[in-house]
């Protein structure tokens, strides 16, 4: 039996250009009418392939986290705390103030910037933020090179802290090199002589 007509529209890209209007916009922002506008599609089609605007945000998170912010996941992977922190911190301005993206982090405004209304986007976006920081204080509880009476769970908040001001930073329109200097400054307090200067 044949199948339904095929999509006329490349489903892969029309899900980067609604990452983009999100990232850009926030969710509340972000209407159906500039989804469309962004990915070439009319409102049936993004129902057809997407879903309603909740759906596909939460199509959009899960790109952006595999996407863009997979640079937190990797992280995870140094071979040290100390490295793990060097590269949250410096992936954090990276993605939020480097050139080719919208500034600051699609995670953090979707948490902040939200009424309401959008409490599905808020929830699912702080579920997923609650989830990135329970792996990094697992990871710390498995770090070796942790100061005596430091404790994981803290030290995962703090990190998330400061990757958290430097995503409000760079949305508030702070430049690359000032949250450069302001991560190595944060790193120097943070690594002592292990930050790069």
């Amino acid at each position: 039996m044949p199948g339904g007509r095929p999509r006329a529209f490349d489903a892969d890209a029309a899900l980067g250009r609604a990452l983009e209007v999100f990232w850009r916009q926030g969710f509340e922002g972000t209407s159906l009418t500039d989804l469309t506008a962004a990915m070439g599609i009319n409102r049936p089609s993004l129902y057809a392939a997407f879903g309603n605007k909740d759906e596909l945000f939460a199509k959009v998170l899960d790109r952006y986290l595999d996407g863009p912010g997979a640079y937190a996941v990797a992280a995870l992977a140094a071979p040290t705390a100390r490295e793990v922190i060097e590269r949250l911190v410096r992936g954090a301005v990276e993605l939020t103030a480097g050139d080719g993206t919208p500034h600051g982090c699609l995670t953090v405004n979707s948490v902040h910037a939200c009424g309401p209304d959008a409490a599905f986007a808020r929830d699912l976006a702080l579920g997923r933020r609650m989830a990135g920081e329970a792996a990094l204080r697992r990871r710390f509880e498995r770090a070796g090179d942790l100061p005596g009476g430091c404790d994981p769970g803290d030290l995962a908040r703090l990190v998330h802290t400061l990757t958290d001001g430097i995503a409000v930073q760079a949305a508030s329109g702070r430049s690359r090199e000032e949250l450069d200097r302001v991560a190595e400054l944060a790193l120097l307090g943070l690594l002592g002589g292990q930050a790069r200067l």
